[in-house]
C-alpha cells in the first residue's frame, strides 16, 4: 500500500488527532505519562506495544471514553470527551468484543443505525456476504474469529471518519486477515478515513500502516513514517580485495558491523544511491544490498538507543 500522508485542510485548520502531554492513571498505577503523538487525517497509524503497555487505554481516551488526569487530546481541534458531535464520527472495536445477548448481526446493524446516521446498510450486507457471515444467526453461536469479523464489518459500515481497532487481527486466519486489511485500505483510499490499529505483533502491521509508534513505559518511545524507516536503512554484504574493518568505512553511518571471514554484513543508515556510489570506489569483490524487514529496522533503531527491542 502507498503511504497516505497528504493532510486534509478544512477552514485553514489541519484535520488530525493530536495528543499532548497525556497522563492517565488507574488507582496507583500510571498507564500513560506525558505521551505525545500526532495522527494525520487519511492515514493508518499502527500502535505497537507489549500487552499492558497502555494501547487500549490510549484508544479509549482518544475515543472520549476515558479522560486523562493531565494533558489533552484533540480531534479536529475539539476535545472528544463527552462530545457527542466528535464521537458520532468515530467508532471503536475493542479487544474484548461484546454483543447484546441473543442478538443477530442484523439486529446489531439496527442498533448501529440508531447511533450512526451515515451507517450504510447496503454496504453492511455486501461485507457480510463477502465474509460469508449469516445476518440471522445469533452472534453467540459464532466463533471468536467470526465475532471479530462481525465487529469490524459493523464498524466500517458506520462510514465514520475515525476508526479505532484494538488487536485488530487477533483470532483471524491469514486469508481473512488480508481481506480485512484490503477493506480498511479501501476505506482510507476512497474516503480519507483515519485509522489507528494496535497490536503487540509488529509483523501484523508493517504491510498496512503509513506510520508506526512504539508504546513503552507510558509514552511513545519511538515513531516514524514507514517509508522513511525502510528506505533510509538497509543491509549490505561487502567483501573487498584487501582486509578491512569498520574504521575503513568511516564516511558511512554504520549501525551494525559484523564480519565473518572476508565478508562483512553491515547495517547502514543513509541514502542507498550515495552509499552504493561510495562503496564502488572501494572496488568491492562482493556488494549486495539486502532489504530489511520492519522488525529488523526497529531492532537496530532500539540498539542505537541502548535498548533491546524484545524487552519493549
Amino acid at each position: 500500500m502507498e503511504p497516505l500522508h497528504e493532510p486534509i485542510i478544512k477552514g485553514g485548520k489541519l484535520k488530525m488527532i493530536e495528543v499532548k502531554n497525556l497522563t492517565k492513571s488507574f488507582e496507583k498505577a500510571t498507564v500513560l505519562e506525558n505521551l505525545n503523538c500526532k495522527i494525520e487525517k487519511g492515514s493508518i497509524y499502527g500502535l505497537v506495544g507489549a500487552n499492558g503497555a497502555g494501547k487500549s487505554t490510549l484508544l479509549r481516551i482518544i475515543m472520549g471514553i476515558y479522560k486523562g488526569e493531565a494533558g489533552e487530546v484533540v480531534v479536529e481541534n475539539e476535545d472528544p470527551f463527552d462530545n457527542e458531535k466528535v464521537k458520532s464520527n468515530m467508532t471503536f472495536v475493542p479487544d474484548d468484543i461484546y454483543f447484546y445477548q441473543g442478538y443477530t448481526l442484523d439486529k446489531m446493524a439496527k442498533v448501529y443505525m440508531s447511533v450512526y446516521e451515515k451507517f450504510d446498510y447496503e454496504y453492511f450486507k455486501k461485507l457480510t456476504d463477502i465474509f460469508h457471515l449469516s445476518r440471522t444467526k445469533k452472534l453467540n453461536t459464532f466463533s471468536k474469529g467470526m465475532k471479530r469479523q462481525s465487529a469490524l464489518i459493523l464498524a466500517i459500515s458506520t462510514k465514520a471518519e475515525y476508526l479505532f481497532f484494538d488487536e485488530t487481527f487477533d483470532g483471524l486466519d491469514p486469508v481473512i486477515r488480508n481481506l480485512v486489511k484490503k477493506i480498511i485500505c479501501e476505506a482510507v483510499s476512497e474516503r480519507k478515513v483515519t485509522v489507528i490499529l494496535t497490536s503487540h505483533n509488529l509483523r501484523e502491521l508493517e504491510d498496512i500502516c503509513d506510520h508506526l509508534g512504539l508504546l513503552h513505559k507510558g509514552g511513545i518511545f519511538f515513531e516514524s513514517d514507514i517509508n522513511s524507516l525502510k528506505t533510509k536503512m538497509f543491509k549490505i554484504q561487502l567483501a573487498l580485495k584487501e582486509d578491512f574493518d569498520e574504521r575503513d568505512l568511516k564516511e558511512l553511518e554504520i549501525m551494525s558491523f559484523k564480519k565473518k571471514g572476508s565478508v562483512a554484513t553491515i547495517i547502514i543508515k543513509g541514502e542507498k544511491e550515495k552509499t552504493e556510489e561510495y562503496l564502488k570506489t572501494k572496488e568491492p569483490i562482493i556488494l549486495d544490498f539486502i532489504p530489511l524487514t520492519l522488525e529488523e529496522v526497529f531492532i537496530y533503531e532500539m540498539e542505537v538507543l541502548g535498548y533491546e527491542f524484545n524487552q519493549l
